[in-house]
């Protein structure tokens, strides 16, 4: 008898720890980091609202210490590059379980405004700006584009896209690697400054991931409220605010295309 109200705390207390249990959602580091809670804060609370689970909007710093933390497994769910996805599936069981939808991930060749710089080929031997090495579009695509029109050039990585925006409107960098989605985010002031050199060809997009620690029915919970959140005002205007028209269901072979370039960039990891 003695033993009953020690197993009623126990309870208590476990009840209690599930009941706190809180999901991490992580979202790639393409923009300051306060920007990025300004812009994906509300979303984690409307998927909150909308699964019965705490999500709590995280990032990282940067690009490498983010793909640290995937490769740790350090977040429940994440939104990551399509190659960031293949690399992290393999590496530490990410499962994808959404991804925008109809649309294609295509790397962007960003330019001061007023540049005489008109094709690739006028940045032969220049110092370009990227957000990182392992960043798909900004940097693997567009790198790829310049290796393939023969253009020799210097690389420097500057931590986000925001960072490539910023530098290039400045004039420190004559050119840099971003994305369409984050170059219509960046500040008004900074994207005025700018204009679009060149586009490379379309991907699968990012995924939304979850880690193998998850349980089905919170992932399937949360999968729900991500594939329901364009079906009121409330829901579009959060994904307006990130130039996301809806998300869909990703199932892992959509990403066979991002698998078949044999990517290396990460292969130490």
């Amino acid at each position: 008898m003695r033993k009953i109200p020690y197993l009623i705390a126990l309870l208590f207390v476990s009840w209690q720890c599930m009941a706190e249990k809180s999901l991490s959602f992580a979202i790639v580091p393409q923009q300051s980091a306060s920007t990025l809670a300004k812009l994906w804060t509300p979303i984690a609370e409307r998927l909150s609202e909308q699964s019965g689970l705490d999500i709590h909007f995280v990032t990282a710093g940067d690009i490498p210490t983010f793909e640290k933390r995937l490769a740790a497994g350090e977040y429940d769910i994440a939104y990551m590059n399509p190659y960031h996805y293949v690399v992290f599936n393999k590496l530490t069981g990410y499962q994808s379980i959404a991804k925008e939808r109809d649309k294609q991930i295509k790397g962007i060749m960003v330019v001061p405004k007023n540049s005489e710089i008109s094709r690739l080929t006028d940045l032969q031997n220049s110092v370009l700006a990227f957000p990182a090495p392992a960043a798909f579009a900004a940097t693997i695509l567009t790198q790829a584009d310049l290796a393939a029109q023969k253009v020799s050039f210097t690389p420097t990585y500057v931590s986000s896209h925001d960072s490539v925006y910023r530098s290039v409107a400045k004039g420190i960098f004559p050119a840099g690697g971003g994305v369409l989605r984050t170059f219509n985010n960046v500040a008004p002031q900074i994207r005025e400054q700018l204009r679009i050199l060149w586009t490379t060809k379309g991907y699968t997009p990012h995924a939304i991931a979850v880690h193998p620690r998850v349980t089905i029915e919170d992932t399937l919970k949360v999968q729900r409220a991500l594939l329901n959140m364009e079906q009121d005002a409330a829901g579009k205007q959060l994904l307006k605010s990130i130039n996301i028209n809806g998300f869909e269901n990703g199932v892992d072979a959509d990403w066979n295309d991002i698998r078949a370039l044999q990517l290396q960039q990460l292969s130490k990891d």
